[in-house]
């Protein structure tokens, strides 16, 4: 806005007060970016700031008196001070008890990296259940045997769950604390069915390499191939958190958090050693033969970059 155009929104609004406002003019004035209202009401406060949520903006406010009351309970954050009045202090939503406004700065940083952290979670657990049921489904149309024993099911559910305990202390970019990130359910949607499916691709090759490669069509080797795909579902499950995670390139552009990382290469470890500990055989599991470890390298390399190609294109579309 110009300085002449300013001062003369600011003069009007300055002269006229309070009564001088009519709706059609708080209507127009809600559309400028910088507006001065003086001398208002408790109504006429009340009513510029249901005005600005109309508009589509989140609205706070911040008083201390009596006649801020309204106003408090109508913004979107209501924000007092603890030497207010009692009726602003119970209209507020959020009360001060230092002099200092970056308090609130620092907590709605901090409310944006526990949004991205939860919404990492959710894409991971949704997009994650979304491609097994593919593979399961699939698997169970052709195969002469169940494609995985319950109990392996189950370990495998434990083990994936708790290498993503530690999202909650994980890093956040600065990018997605930059600016308000509204819940957005297509957004979802949309990372579902893209990311959901290219796990179920790499399942298949699995599936494959243990029918043909291994000759698991035998019902008696059903433990081996089960043990492939257990092995290969947790080892992709837990890893592709990294690519989730960030916009960026994962461990090159953007690093997870020490105990994340942590759980990360721990599980797959031990993911890696079930089918040779003494647990194997409770489990149902077999030992694999030698050829399966690289082609495991390749499968997890080729969904790493899979998915890490789709995400970018989602991104430059701007559908997440």
């Amino acid at each position: 806005m110009s300085p002449a155009r300013h001062s003369r929104y600011a003069n009007r609004s300055t002269t006229r007060g309070s009564q001088g406002i009519s709706s059609r003019s708080l209507h127009t004035f809600s559309l400028w970016p910088a507006t001065l209202f003086a001398r208002l009401s408790p109504a006429h406060k009340q009513r510029v700031i249901r005005a600005l949520r109309g508009k589509g903006h989140v609205v706070g406010f911040m008083g201390d008196g009596i006649n801020d009351a309204p106003a408090l309970r109508a913004a979107d954050i209501g924000i007092s001070v603890d030497t207010a009045t009692d009726i602003a202090k119970d209209s507020a939503d959020l009360i001060l008890l230092e002099k200092d406004l970056m308090v609130l700065d620092g907590g709605v940083v901090e409310g944006r990296k526990v949004f991205a952290n939860i919404l990492k979670y959710i894409r991971m657990g949704a997009s994650s259940n979304f491609g097994n049921m593919f593979s399961v489904l699939g698997a169970s149309a052709f195969l002469p045997f169940i494609p995985m024993a319950p109990i392996q099911v189950l370990t495998n559910n434990l083990l994936y769950d708790f290498s993503q305990v530690p999202i909650p202390t994980d890093a956040v970019d600065d990018e997605q604390v930059a600016r308000p990130r509204p819940w957005n359910i297509d957004e979802i949607k949309r990372f579902i069915l893209f990311i959901g499916p290219i796990s179920s691709i790499f399942d298949y090759t699995t599936f494959f390499v243990m029918l043909w490669v291994f000759n698991c069509w035998d019902p008696a080797r059903a433990p081996v191939f089960q043990t492939g795909w257990f092995v290969e579902s947790l080892m992709t499950q837990t890893l592709i958190i990294h690519v989730i995670r960030t916009n960026k390139i994962p461990f090159l552009q953007s690093r997870a958090s020490w105990p994340l990382t942590a759980t990360t290469f721990s599980v797959m470890a031990f993911g890696m050693w079930l089918p040779l500990s003494p647990l194997a055989s409770s489990l149902g599991l077999a030992q694999l033969p030698r050829m399966y470890w690289p082609i495991l390298m390749l499968t997890l390399l080729g969904y790493m970059s899979l998915t890490q190609i789709t995400k970018a294109w989602l991104l430059r579309k701007k559908w997440i």
